[in-house]
């Protein structure tokens, strides 16, 4: 995705998130933070912007957020469980009011049956609220796998910022 895209993406996300008052935190693994950088690109955004995880390693998804080891093993780092884990941890372990977290398979290798290539779990928590995932599965390589989850992750941040609760 086009640069100039990704910053004005960035944008509206902030607004949204200012609007609110809310501070966000993201878990990245499959992205490798990524998504904190985009959103560190744009001027001004430590008014908005608490922290990134970057969890790679099933370790440090224990370690940073607290994700139960035995829910790692019992359903694999790239699940719904665990997804969801690690935003609910993103905001338990952060000043945010808003996470999202991000887990998959960029490829090329890494795919097991049931997890292809492009499998990307994406979770979002709010402070106080249930969290909730949805299951991608995106075509290319590992850059486009990448990007197109960082271009949907800031779609869904600036969805759920913009809501009236």
């Amino acid at each position: 995705m086009d640069a100039a895209v990704m910053i004005a993406r960035v944008a509206v996300l902030a607004d949204a998130l200012l609007g609110r008052r809310w501070r966000l935190a993201t878990a990245e693994s499959c992205t490798g933070g990524l998504i904190a950088a985009h959103c560190t690109a744009l001027a001004g955004s430590s008014h908005w912007f608490d922290r990134g995880f970057v969890t790679y390693s099933n370790e440090a998804k224990t370690q940073m957020l607290g994700v139960d080891a035995a829910l790692i093993e019992r359903s694999g780092a790239v699940s719904e469980p665990v997804a969801l884990a690690m935003a609910q941890g993103a905001v338990a372990r952060s000043a945010a009011d808003l996470a999202v977290a991000v887990t998959g398979i960029a490829g090329p290798g890494g795919a097991v049956p049931g997890k292809p290539v492009g499998t990307v779990w994406l979770a979002l928590a709010v402070r106080g609220r249930e969290a909730s995932a949805v299951r991608l599965q995106l075509d290319g390589d590992r850059t486009a796998v990448r990007d197109a989850t960082v271009a949907l992750a800031l779609e869904r941040l600036t969805w759920r910022a913009g809501l009236q609760d």
